[in-house]
């Protein structure tokens, strides 16, 4: 099942625009699995200049979807942020078929971030200071899907266990827009 918890920034959320988003982000639910519950974390944003910026996050037990998009019109922002939801989905559920044929699984489960909390620091304390931490629990999962859950988050690394070495591992996106690999040892 899946709800929703949508709030805005600079903007009261009306029941025209609620009844709106959840409409729209309802069809994804055909996508997910029935006795997944999840919820749809939405953030709708307007700026001075007139713009108005939709950012959707839905964390589930096998991966975090997000999406962002920004437009002159809230509603097409909204249509936007769907249209890119549901080809993020389409994207998965292909590539984790085709790994799920090639290597006998069942189910893949991906990491998804599990505690987020903004940690305060004193500046003058210290010339170099911590000011976000975050917690995750990994999974085990081979490079490829570790990749592909990267840039669902539209992240630049992405923090793992191998599945075969049960070591930590983090792949990362190049400057060349390739993928690199550093594999933890405890050498």
């Amino acid at each position: 099942m899946l709800t929703f918890n949508i709030r805005g920034e600079n903007i009261e959320v009306t029941d025209a625009i609620r009844d709106y988003v959840q409409k729209r982000l309802a069809k994804l639910k055909k996508y997910f699995e029935k006795n997944v519950d999840s919820t749809a974390h939405v953030n709708l944003k307007v700026y001075q200049n007139k713009t108005a910026k939709v950012e959707v996050t839905i964390p589930l037990p096998y991966l975090t979807l997000r999406a962002e998009e920004t437009s002159p019109d809230l509603y097409a922002s909204v249509d936007l942020v769907t249209d890119k939801l549901e080809r993020q989905i389409r994207k998965y559920k292909t590539k984790v078929n085709r790994k799920s044929r090639e290597k006998g699984f069942k189910n893949v489960d991906f990491a998804a971030p599990v505690d987020d909390e903004a940690a305060e620091t004193d500046e003058s304390e210290n010339a170099i200071s911590v000011v976000r931490t975050k917690r995750i629990s990994l999974k085990p999962m081979d490079n490829e899907e570790a990749i592909l859950q990267m840039d669902m988050l539209g992240h630049d690394f992405f923090i793992y266990e191998d599945a075969d070495t049960n070591g930590v591992s983090i792949v990362y996106r190049r400057n060349d827009g390739r993928y690199g690999l550093i594999e933890a040892s405890e050498e």
